[in-house]
């Protein structure tokens, strides 16, 4: 009896076996027959069965369904036919994951220790055969602003030259399309905010040999990774980013003067001052800006001298450099300004005297640089605040001129009508 028990086990095992066996076979015929709404059903239903989910076979069979729902529409597509074009790339999406879950079951050793991977060659050619159609259908998700599917088709372009299937490597050609495509991958991923994601490709990209393109630079990626990271919050790794980039990309406009502007918001002057001297000699021709924030850091410690003399070279190369020119007039105004407050407590007229002087040539210093500011603000129609501020800055020179003896009421008496302050 117990003998009976065992063996009506044994066969009913075999009989539900058999029975998933016979689901497999019966989504291979809807899938020839062209009906892929019950192939997919019934491939369904063997994935989830203990007896199939683990057999490679039913995992090529569910690629293979994707794979004709691909091959249907875009049979359509060169004959004008009007292709369903999201039925198209959705089948090709659908594919993938089953295709190489097919073959890495099919890699697992028998229980001889034996490997007969009977699905990796037809499955290579598949894949080999729809390589370039990921672009297209990256394309064609992005276009529809659907940039989860886009940056998963430009990924899978990006992916399937490296897959284990492909032993060969002339299999495919690694060139400067394939190097934008990894771009396309990572900005798709950016525009969907999935910044975990983007981050990896990111990471992904830059551990890879970058090939020259058209699209984007090397040093983009570094950027790229940089600005995930001070999205998401992770100052460290942004600083950290910084200065690899800094350090590889010397000549570029992003990774050292935002290494400066994090110095000076911390207040390490000093570091930001090192990193402006290798930026001005990296980019000489940027001395306008670089130059001046090297002025107003000098003049923030009240080293005027030295603020003067960056504010000037800044000037030597652009005459029409707008932040020297304010820079260098509010230098020698401040400096007027400390030698005026300083007047109150002389008592020696003569002394005083002196020291009136010397604060009515530092405003004299001012003066050319700030009408000259003005001026070219006006000229190239800056906004009604910019504008406002400098002609302020002016009219501060103007009244303190006049009451230190230098008579600048017609100019002033101007400036207070345009600034609407004359009563």
């Amino acid at each position: 009896m117990r003998k009976f028990l065992i063996l009506s086990l044994i066969t009913t095992f075999s009989l539900v076996a058999c029975a998933q066996k016979g689901v497999v076979k019966d989504a291979s015929r809807s899938l020839k027959s062209d009906d892929l709404n019950e192939a997919r059903v019934l491939i369904k239903q063997a994935l989830e069965n203990e007896d199939t989910k683990d057999d490679p076979e039913a995992w090529k069979l569910s690629g293979d369904i994707g794979n004709k729902a691909f091959d249907i529409e875009r049979t359509k597509e060169m004959l004008n036919k009007n292709p369903n074009t999201d039925a198209m790339y959705k089948g090709l999406l659908e594919s993938y994951g089953p295709y190489l879950k097919a073959d890495s079951l099919a890699e697992l050793p028998d229980s001889k220790g034996r490997i007969r991977n009977r699905v990796r060659k037809d499955i290579a050619s598949i894949l080999k055969a729809n390589h370039p159609y990921y672009i297209n259908g990256g394309i064609h998700f992005n276009e529809k602003q659907n940039y989860k599917d886009a940056s998963k088709f430009f990924e899978i372009y990006w992916e399937i030259p490296k897959l284990p299937l492909f032993e060969d490597k002339d299999d495919f050609v690694i060139d400067s399309t394939y190097q934008t495509i990894k771009y396309y991958a990572i900005i798709t991923a950016i525009q969907d905010e999935n910044h975990d994601r983007a981050l990896k490709l990111i990471k992904r990209a830059i551990d890879e040999p970058f090939i020259e393109n058209s699209a984007y630079q090397e040093s983009d990626l570094y950027e790229l990774l940089a600005s995930e990271y001070i999205q998401s919050g992770d100052t460290v790794n942004y600083m950290e980013t910084l200065n690899v980039g800094a350090s590889k990309f010397p000549k570029s406009k992003y990774f050292i003067p935002n290494l400066i502007n994090v110095y000076i918001r911390q207040g390490e002057n000093e570091k930001a001052m090192n990193y402006l001297d290798q930026a001005i000699a990296n980019d000489p021709s940027n001395s306008c800006d670089l130059n001046s924030v090297k002025a107003a850091l000098y003049a923030e410690k009240d080293e005027f001298g030295k603020a003067e003399e960056e504010y000037k070279k800044a000037l030597a190369q652009d005459e029409n450099c707008e932040r020297a020119m304010e820079g260098l007039a509010v230098n020698y105004i401040l400096q007027a300004q400390n030698l005026k407050d300083s007047s109150a407590q002389i008592t020696d007229r003569k002394v005083q005297a002196e020291n009136d002087k010397k604060t009515v040539e530092f405003y004299m210093l001012a003066l050319p640089h700030l009408e000259k500011f003005s001026k070219n603000l006006k000229a190239r129609e800056a906004d009604e605040s910019t504008i406002k501020s400098a002609l302020i800055k002016l009219q501060n020179v103007y009244y303190n001129l006049s009451n230190l003896g230098v008579d600048k009421s017609k100019e002033l008496d101007a400036i207070e009508i345009e600034l609407g302050t004359n009563q």
